[in-house]
């Protein structure tokens, strides 16, 4: 008999040691993940911290705070801490669990009273033969690093809001400068006009006209303004402060790189925290399909007691001691076939789990060929707007010499002033995309830290 239970025992440990089986990366393919980008070596940008690539020392203050105070941050955090809990219990399953269990009575039989005690301890202890215990310990492990991976994914995304929310506000700044100078530009020239009129020399038309274009400069100068304010307030409430003034440099002092390495689309895997958390939450669903296997597989239990009794004496006498151990197999036969549902609700999870990993190294691919897309296209127009407006400023000042010797109107000065405003606030715009392009191929990159 003793041998036949140990045969049968070894067929079913044979039969299930495929639930101990870790996590394995499934086959991604990275190549031709990146689009027409060279890939020359393994470095990235992702590599640097932020206080490298954002050197102003206003916007690190400002992320600092943020790191410290922003509220979906910290509760990141409080997750991780939940999660380091739960792999702590799960690995203090491996210990059996002990308790005591101090009884008393007291009876009266026929004029007699009887007093008695049982003083025990009980330890109960679960063999984990069929990896049960050991699939929830590695699930819990994988767990805790998507919550990590989550709290950095939290982190890089606070970095890239307050960066671009800065550096909005200072582009929003150069604009609002670039309206007042022209505003004060708009009011000499009705001035100008208004002269020409009483000479004889323009227009009612005219005049009007230029009234009209700094009545709307004027309007745009209040929306800039507003703008400005609310880009303050958000940015505030981003780092958990009362909305105020933000104190900032100027778009013309922001430094960036020249160049910029992408590294090869492999490092995806390691750097971006939205892949590592989808891996972890596939791994989590491979271990949760082992874990319904082993439901399939008995469970062994030893357990035991040991104490004393005083045996119905007097109650300063211990009486004898108590012990008793007991080891308890138990296989499941017939469970209206939970068991089999469980399964395959876990394999379908880890179905998707896994479509869910390999989409979002797909995702993450786009985001970097998008980022650098932008950054390369604001570059090349930042150069094309600078010779734009150094043209445009030589027609207004040839335009104004022009009105004074040939007949050529004001309205024409008018109008190349207008093309100019525009110029200069179009080179605002695309100056910050510039930026704004470095700062999302930062965050595409897995960069934040």
């Amino acid at each position: 008999m003793k041998h036949t239970i140990l045969i049968v025992s070894a067929v079913l440990s044979l039969s299930g040691c495929g639930v101990y089986k870790p996590y394995s990366r499934p086959q991604v393919e990275t190549d031709g993940l990146y689009r027409d980008i060279p890939i020359e070596d393994t470095a990235t940008m992702a590599s640097l911290s932020w206080r490298e690539l954002f050197a102003d020392p206003q916007l690190q203050t400002l992320i600092e705070k943020g790191l410290q105070r922003n509220t979906d941050l910290r509760i990141a955090r409080l997750r991780v801490e939940e999660a380091e809990a739960v792999l702590k219990n799960a690995r203090l399953s491996y210990l059996p669990s002990v308790s005591l269990n101090p009884e008393g009575g007291i009876g009266r039989y026929d004029g007699a009273t009887t007093k008695t005690y049982n003083l025990g301890a009980s330890a109960s202890w679960e063999i984990d033969i069929f990896g049960k215990v050991t699939n929830a310990k590695r699930g819990a492990r994988a767990a805790l690093q998507g919550s990590r991976a989550y709290e950095q994914a939290v982190r890089t995304r606070l970095v890239a809001t307050v960066v671009n929310s800065y550096y909005t506000l200072l582009m929003l700044d150069r604009q609002l400068v670039v309206q007042n100078r022209t505003l004060v530009t708009w009011e000499k020239s009705v001035k100008v006009l208004e002269a020409l009129k009483q000479a004889g020399k323009s227009n009612d038309a005219a005049v009007l006209q230029a009234r009209a274009n700094r009545m709307a400069l004027e309007s745009s100068v209040l929306a800039l303004r507003r703008s400005i304010h609310q880009t303050e307030n958000a940015l505030s409430v981003l780092l958990a402060l009362p909305a105020g003034s933000i104190e900032r440099g100027t778009l013309d002092g922001q430094r960036f790189p020249e160049e910029v390495s992408v590294g090869v689309p492999l490092q995806l895997l390691a750097n971006r925290p939205d892949v590592r958390q989808a891996e972890c939450n596939l791994a989590q669903a491979f271990y949760a399909v082992n874990a319904a296997r082993a439901a399939f597989y008995p469970s062994l239990t030893l357990s035991g007691s040991l104490g004393w009794t005083n045996s119905g004496g007097a109650v300063l006498d211990p009486g004898k001691w108590l012990s008793s151990a007991i080891g308890s197999l138990t296989q499941p036969l017939f469970s209206r076939g939970a068991n089999r549902a469980n399964l395959k609700i876990a394999k379908a999870r880890q179905e998707e789990a896994t479509l869910l990993f390999r989409q979002s190294l797909l995702d993450a691919g786009k985001e970097v060929n998008d980022a650098l897309t932008a950054w390369q296209t604001a570059r090349r127009q930042v150069g094309i707007a600078g010779r734009q407006i150094a043209t445009l400023r030589e027609a207004v000042r040839k335009t104004e010499l022009l009105m004074r010797h040939s007949p050529t109107t004001y309205l024409e000065v008018l109008t190349a002033q207008q093309s100019l405003l525009a110029a200069e606030l179009a080179e605002a715009q695309v100056r910050f995309d510039e930026i704004q392009g470095v700062v999302s191929l930062y965050r595409a990159l897995g960069g934040g830290m």
